[in-house]
């Protein structure tokens, strides 16, 4: 009969418990990242995620601040989960839902939204797995609170500025800035389906006060805003799906385009794509560089330039055609 096969999450526990107990990884020596543990695994993100998950419940690694994961101290390490003393369960009795949230924000950051769950968020705040649940619904709420919270950390100038050019730029930049730093942002739901959050209106109420007294329409100031938005996401998606990519094959970007190539030159040799073979050609040896930053600012650009004429058409009172 054949053995039944050990679930690829347990051989990544099993790997880094011999490497501690072998001295290779002291305590406070940080353990590798989610992402770094999917790419040497060849795992998923997920699957890396309850690997960690299973070690910060034994007791064999602990969340540091500012530090990540890194190896706990040896008392209280048995291969089990540890049974925590009244100093240990401080953190319990100190919780609270923006302590929830926060740490939500940061499994996100780090690991992906698909790799956030109520038990994750338990672990990095080591408490027990149930606790989390009494200050939010579930991870759909959860959800929610993390989109809220990181969009009130939107800046915003302390005086804004007088043209509406300027103004809608600003906040456009904001918003792009704040998908930046929380690529998961972007994954929170479909552009038809809007996060209805007192942060995420404030930051409406700033793009649609840019656009008010221009003579626009109130269907066309909304869908405006709903344009500069979706710019923003749309580019903004990728962001994650970059990540979980490098994660499930791990080939950055470049290696993995270096892989096409020979498909690449197929395509071009065969004839079938002459303007494409043009262009790719024109951009020389250095080929052409996908930059999402550069990709937004041609973008918010051209949004700009095509909202300039309906802003100068609704001054005059001029009816432009659809």
């Amino acid at each position: 009969m054949t053995p039944p096969r050990t679930p690829p999450y347990q051989r990544i526990v099993h790997d880094i418990r011999r490497r501690v107990a072998e001295g290779e990884l002291a305590p406070g020596d940080r353990i590798p990242s989610t992402r770094q543990i999917a790419r040497d695994w060849n795992v998923a993100l997920a699957t890396a995620t309850k690997a960690l998950t299973v070690l910060r419940q034994e007791g064999t690694v602990r969340t540091q601040a500012r530090v990540g994961t890194v190896v706990a101290p040896v008392q209280g390490r048995s291969g089990t989960a540890a049974r925590p003393t009244d100093k240990e369960s401080a953190p319990e009795r100190e919780l609270s839902r923006d302590g929830v949230v926060r740490a939500a924000i940061a499994i996100a950051d780090a690991e992906g939204l698909a790799a956030l769950s109520m038990r994750g968020v338990a672990a990095r705040l080591g408490t027990a797995a149930m606790s989390p649940y009494r200050y939010v619904n579930g991870k759909d709420d959860l959800v929610l609170l993390m989109a809220d919270t990181v969009f009130g950390e939107l800046p915003r100038p302390a005086e804004a500025p007088a043209d509406w050019r300027a103004r809608l730029e600003a906040g456009a930049r904001a918003l792009w800035a704040l998908h930046r730093a929380h690529p998961w942002l972007a994954q929170t739901g479909p552009l038809t389906r809007p996060l209805l959050l007192p942060n995420m209106l404030a930051y409406s109420e700033w793009m649609l006060s840019a656009l008010d007294g221009h003579g626009l329409d109130p269907a066309t100031m909304l869908d405006v805003n709903v344009l500069l938005y979706a710019h923003v996401q749309g580019l903004a998606v990728h962001l994650e799906r970059e990540a979980q990519a490098l994660g499930a094959t791990g080939l950055s970007e470049e290696q993995w385009l270096g892989t096409q190539a020979p498909v690449l030159s197929r395509l071009i040799a065969s004839g079938a794509y002459p303007t494409f073979a043009r262009v790719v050609e024109g951009c020389g040896t250095a080929g052409y560089d996908l930059d999402l930053d550069a990709l937004f600012a041609l973008g918010l650009r051209s949004l700009l330039d095509g909202v300039s004429v309906l802003v100068d058409a609704g001054r005059t009172g001029r009816r432009l055609t659809p």
